[in-house]
């Protein structure tokens, strides 16, 4: 098997703010594996909150390409690599190439019936709350928004964007940017705003007060839930978890993820990292059994990926893109 890596830099938009980062450009690792002239591609951003970036996700994939070039299966990659970044882009080019090999798509590949989903479109933070209700107006075609916050004036920002957006459904995203004190403030502010969940309000490893905490809101870990082993402890937690596959290092693993986290009673959100239709698609295969759905990427970036996927209003329409699968 022959194996390409490389990194790629895709611009985005506008700069993209959340608690205590930004980012104007999108690194990627690309993957592409080919087999008997047939090339499988994967691609990933890797896990920022976690220190990951293009050059140590390359650097991973570099140190098992040997391995890699003999010929790996998928179940093989989740003992050869760690969780994140490097082992998504190498098992979704997996993925990817055993569909072309096979002659059958994913969804043949999985017995699943494709439907068309609807993306929530991300606000991303910004200093005054007029500049947020501004963002929201701009995305007037869009029904589901999930709003970035800090713990700088969270409710006056959300009030202001509620009204700017009457229409919207609303999903909250700290980004592990708020205090235990502040979350229980602000949840009935929230209730009388209408939102729907709130995301990852407290640091990862420092959320335990949760345990006892009867929310209005439902709460989703994010950075708390890597893989399956995080499950029996989030559990107790959160009534969701959002699964990202750079988190999860694959497409395999975030699979078996929902698979347990749905036996547990746990609700299911897939969320993304960025990046372009070449993330996004394997991820759509996740969120065939998602309640909520977080893949807006490459409306965030100035250009995407050619055959990539095509949003309309915040559906997303052609589950038979040819980018992957």
């Amino acid at each position: 098997m022959k194996v390409n890596l490389h990194i790629e830099e895709w611009a985005l938009k506008t700069p993209f703010r959340i608690s205590g980062m930004e980012w104007s450009t999108s690194p990627t690792l690309l993957v592409e594996v080919e087999h008997k002239g047939i090339v499988g591609r994967g691609e990933a951003q890797g896990v920022y909150f976690l220190g990951e970036t293009a050059e140590s996700m390359l650097s991973q994939a570099e140190a098992v390409i040997d391995a890699l070039r003999s010929g790996v299966t998928r179940e093989d990659l989740l003992q050869l690599l760690p969780a994140g970044g490097a082992r998504n882009a190498i098992d979704c080019a997996l993925w990817d190439l055993e569909c072309k090999s096979s002659g059958k798509t994913i969804w043949e590949l999985l017995g699943v019936v494709p439907r068309t989903v609807e993306t929530t479109f991300t606000i991303g933070l910004e200093a005054k709350p007029d500049a947020m209700a501004r963002r929201a107006l701009h995305a007037a075609d869009k029904r589901l928004l999930k709003v970035k916050l800090s713990d700088d004036r969270p409710y006056e920002k959300l009030s202001a964007i509620r009204a700017a957006r009457p229409d919207a459904e609303i999903i909250v995203d700290a980004n592990q940017g708020w205090s235990f004190g502040l979350l229980r403030q602000i949840i009935p502010e929230f209730v009388e705003l209408g939102v729907k969940l709130i995301e990852q309000p407290l640091p990862r490893g420092a959320d335990s007060e949760l345990a006892h905490f009867d929310s209005e809101i439902p709460i989703a870990a994010d950075e708390s839930v890597l893989t399956r082993t995080d499950l029996e402890y989030v559990q107790k937690l959160y009534d969701v978890i959002n699964i990202k596959l750079d988190k999860t290092g694959g497409l395999t693993e975030a699979l078996a993820l929902a698979g347990e986290a749905r036996a547990c009673g746990v609700g299911i959100m897939v969320g993304n990292m960025a990046g372009t239709s070449l993330s996004m698609a394997p991820s759509l295969v996740l969120a065939q059994q998602c309640e909520f759905v977080d893949l807006d990427g490459p409306l965030l970036l100035k250009y995407d990926r050619s055959n990539g996927l095509r949003y309309d209003n915040g559906q997303v329409c052609n589950m038979h893109t040819s980018v992957w699968g």
